[in-house]
């Protein structure tokens, strides 16, 4: 199989109420880059895509033909505590309060567009 650079075989694609706030939430939050953004010509965005380490995530405005369609996505990174505290400080809201598990040091937040991120930091 013959992907284009960056795509991964399954990506997500969100549909939301304010794609420009997701992406700077997600910069803030989790540092990822924006790659492409396309605009409607009322200016919404149509099509955007970033990337948050090696993983792409794509998305659109929603519409009144393109409903809201949220998701729950799970994230690995350095620092479970610092990404906890700059997503409620982004205005996410708490799901699950950080915590150490068998598996890291893990919580759950629902950002201002109403996609749920479980967050881990792998323990060694």
């Amino acid at each position: 199989m013959n992907l284009p650079q960056g795509y991964q075989t399954v990506m997500p694609y969100l549909i939301l109420r304010d794609v420009a706030a997701f992406i700077d939430f997600t910069k803030t939050v989790f540092g990822a880059e924006e790659m492409a953004v396309y605009n409607n010509e009322n200016g919404s965005i149509m099509h955007a895509e970033i990337q948050i380490g090696g993983s792409t995530l794509m998305m659109g405005q929603s519409t009144e033909d393109w409903s809201v369609q949220n998701a729950g996505l799970y994230i690995h990174v350095e620092d479970t505590d610092g990404t906890f505290q700059k997503a409620l400080e982004q205005g996410a809201t708490v799901i699950m309060p950080v915590e150490n598990k068998e598996y890291g040091r893990t919580c759950g937040v629902k950002d201002p567009q109403g996609n749920t991120w479980w967050i881990t930091q792998t323990l060694e």
